[in-house]
């Protein structure tokens, strides 16, 4: 399944790549260029644009694919040349001033073309090769973290242990010692990948700043048409409106807590205590939702394969036959040497039918849900793979989207019924309902709210849009945790540690976990259509197992890919803004019952 990269193949396609740079980087300043009409003048372009970039794009991502599945530093020396070459095309100076100048005419331009002109400079705002010396800094400091982040050896007690194996240890072990032990090793990666980050802090600002905008941040949320100011404000909205149930949420689950572990009730939750590394999400709380014994007799091959089935099931097409074999889906065997990023992902190499994921698949509940949510992303580049779909554009309708597709698929996967059609829950099966409504909420969406929207939206908000001093870092960091999250570390945690660095995307994909936040509220809008609006059944107990009208419904949306702006796209799907309301009304239930659970106890942590 894995090898070395087919470098001959890759020269070749960088040379034509290069050859296709020049001929742009000439014809702009021709005189029959400039008369040209602009649409005519636009679609020329553009046309050039996204072969090329499609070709280049599929160089560095198949590089990438090898950096991130086999790390060595022959893959990884083969990622920095490939990014360096999609740099060197997409940040072009001739692209950069004919987009600019085609855009001072947008009024005269289809809208769609419009859309790929943003989109052009939106990319070269990554790579922009006015300033080269520093693209290159920025590729070689980027390649050299994701190899430290891929290949990092967490110990504990001087002996090898791996990501999957800390978190089956949080899950199971009721030893407090033992967990902080634990926990503490799952934080050793963050000073290996601290000096890392903050060469790429100072990189990451200068690039952006190179065609305008103020940092990186600020480049990040400009996907969404905002600044960096409204994206925050976003975020803290999404905290106030859910705070009264978070708080009802975060009293209850301290005082079980104390009682497993035989401790006083603390005012703010020891981050040991959890069975996530990062109290992101609060699983195996709830242990009448516990349906970890059920997929004992599956195989990871049956999660994979039944999270396919779910899309067949709704009118989609099989994933391409290169999806089974290309993906590398399953942990790395005992005694293989090889290292691989272990946070799970999903690919589209090629921008055409080139698919494939990244996964370390177990045999239990949180698996089975990630791999529907990594095949939703599949499915969506599926469904905007089309020639109504340039290129440029195959994307989300905003980033969130892509995220809040999965995410959906995965709240569905855990819906009973539909455990009961797939044959994990017996036809009789007799749920208990606020039990499995409060592991949701826990397990997978209010907690997490407060964990991206507060602590990491604020966190990278300010390393780059306001320089915070990476000797300020770590203490930042555990101030937000405590403020949104009202959780502690089980000691102080001083600068020698960035415990935010232990977290995959700090590293690799950063100013994107407030993605993550929307994608959650979108989810909860988009799930409450489909069981309303189609299949009539309540939102917390439905099944969009061989639905093809809920379908139709979600390839309308995913086939648009970036065409269209995303807040039509929400309003034309739904009905509505983007709003925390559906997800406030499908938990009005559980929060009624936490309400008297609560009575008379103390409320949140301050």
């Amino acid at each position: 399944m894995l090898g070395a990269p087919a470098l001959g193949l890759s020269t070749n396609r960088i040379s034509r790549a290069v050859a296709l740079v020049l001929f742009i980087a000439t014809a702009q300043n021709s005189a029959a260029q400039i008369s040209q009409p602009p649409q005519e003048r636009a679609d020329r372009f553009l046309e050039v644009v996204n072969a090329t970039y499609q070709a280049l794009s599929r160089v560095q991502q198949e590089a990438q694919w090898f950096a991130a599945t086999d790390v060595t530093p022959a893959h990884d020396a083969a990622s920095e040349v490939a990014s360096k070459a999609l740099a060197a095309f997409t940040g072009n100076p001739a692209l950069i001033r004919e987009a600019k100048a085609l855009l001072e005419k947008r009024t005269q331009l289809k809208p769609i073309i419009v859309r790929e002109l943003d989109r052009v400079l939106l990319n070269a705002a990554e790579g922009p090769m006015t300033n080269p010396e520093l693209v290159a800094a920025r590729i070689a400091a980027e390649t050299q973290q994701s190899s430290t982040l891929n290949s990092f050896t967490f110990r504990l007690n001087g002996q090898p242990i791996t990501a999957n194996e800390i978190d089956n240890q949080l899950s199971t072990n009721k030893n407090l010692v033992e967990r902080r032990a634990v926990w503490e090793a799952s934080k050793q990666s963050g000073p290996a990948l601290k000096p890392g980050l903050v060469k790429l802090q100072g990189l990451r600002n200068g690039v952006a700043r190179e065609l305008g905008h103020a940092d990186y941040f600020a480049l990040q949320v400009a996907s969404y048409g905002m600044t960096t100011d409204e994206m925050v404000k976003l975020q803290d909205n999404f905290m106030r409106e859910l705070r009264p149930l978070y708080l009802q949420l975060h009293t209850w689950v301290k005082r079980e807590l104390a009682k497993k572990y035989g401790q006083p009730v603390p005012d703010r939750i020891p981050a040991h205590w959890l069975n996530n590394r990062w109290s992101q999400n609060w699983r195996g709380i709830v242990e009448a939702a516990n349906l970890d014994d059920r997929f004992r007799d599956k195989t990871p091959e049956w999660i994979v394969k039944s999270a396919e089935q779910f899309y067949t099931g709704m009118g989609f097409a099989k994933l391409p036959d290169s999806f089974w074999t290309k993906s590398d889906l399953y942990p790395v065997k005992t005694g293989d040497p090889r290292k691989k990023n272990t946070h799970a992902s999903c690919w589209h190499v090629d921008l055409d039918t080139d698919i494939r994921s990244l996964m370390s698949v177990e045999n239990d509940t949180e698996w089975f849900k990630t791999s529907h949510h990594e095949l939703g992303h599949g499915y969506y580049f599926m469904s905007y793979t089309r020639p109504e779909v340039p290129p440029l554009l195959r994307l989300g309708a905003n980033p969130a989207f892509h995220e809040g597709m999965g995410e959906l698929i995965s709240m569905a996967s855990g819906q009973v019924p539909y455990l009961q059609t797939v044959g994990i829950l017996p036809a009789d099966y007799r749920a208990d309902e606020t039990a499995f409504l409060l592991d949701d909420a826990l397990a997978s969406s209010v907690p997490f709210i407060f964990w991206s929207s507060g602590t990491m939206t604020h966190w990278e908000a300010d390393v780059y849009a306001k320089n915070l001093s990476p000797e300020q870092w770590n203490a930042r960091w555990w101030d937000y945790v405590k403020k949104f999250q009202g959780v502690e570390p089980p000691s102080e945690r001083g600068e020698e540690f960035c415990d935010a660095a232990t977290k995959t995307h700090i590293n690799d994909n950063p100013a994107y976990y407030y993605s993550y936040a929307i994608a959650t509220v979108l989810k909860f809008q988009i799930h409450e259509h489909i069981a309303r609006k189609i299949l009539k059944q309540p939102p917390q107990r439905c099944n969009y197992a061989n639905s093809r009208e809920t379908g139709d419904f979600l390839r309308g949306i995913m086939k648009l890919g970036g065409t269209e702006d995303w807040r039509k796209v929400l309003r034309d799907a739904t009905g509505e803004e983007l709003s925390t309301r559906a997800m406030v009304e499908y938990y009005r239930p559980l929060m009624k019952w936490l309400e008297e659970q609560n009575k008379g106890r103390k409320i949140g942590w301050e």
